[in-house]
């Protein structure tokens, strides 16, 4: 991370929301800036949408490993079967149980933070109406990486 980028979030992170953002692993906070920077380059300005952004990978932990990560992608494209035999291997059990539940984590980690309902929601997928299209724009975002 450039230190540009550090002390640009401390512009409009309040202090709670940028300790959430310095504990989340690297690569971690790499990826939500990544998000964050798509977002705005997509030409939004929605401060919900931005944190939902940042934030949305914040309950993955630092217990997940590259292989967790592999895993669990290979699990997206081939079936539940990957993820539940990576789940058997060691350290894969509960690894496989925070990339399953990590969107509800994040956004539980992102409201004690102080971000709203909204983000929350919009962090967990939880959305309707006129919401759907920024959820389709985070995700958009998010798979652009």
């Amino acid at each position: 991370m450039a230190p540009g980028e550090r002390a640009g979030l401390a512009g409009w992170l309040t202090p709670a929301q940028l300790s959430l953002f310095d504990g989340m692993p690297t690569a971690d906070r790499r990826h939500g800036l990544d998000v964050l920077g798509r977002l705005r380059t997509l030409g939004t300005d929605d401060r919900d949408l931005l944190l939902a952004g940042l934030f949305h990978d914040a309950g993955k932990g630092h217990s997940i490993r590259l292989w967790h990560r592999v895993a669990w992608s290979l699990g997206e494209r081939l079936g539940p079967w990957a993820h539940g035999l990576a789940g058997r291997l060691p350290g894969g059990g509960d690894a496989m149980a925070r990339l399953r539940d990590h969107a509800d984590r994040s956004a539980s980690l992102a409201l004690a933070a102080g971000c709203g309902r909204r983000t929350a929601d919009l962090i967990r997928g939880d959305v309707a109406g006129a919401d759907a299209a920024a959820a389709a724009l985070l995700l958009q975002a998010d798979e652009a990486g």
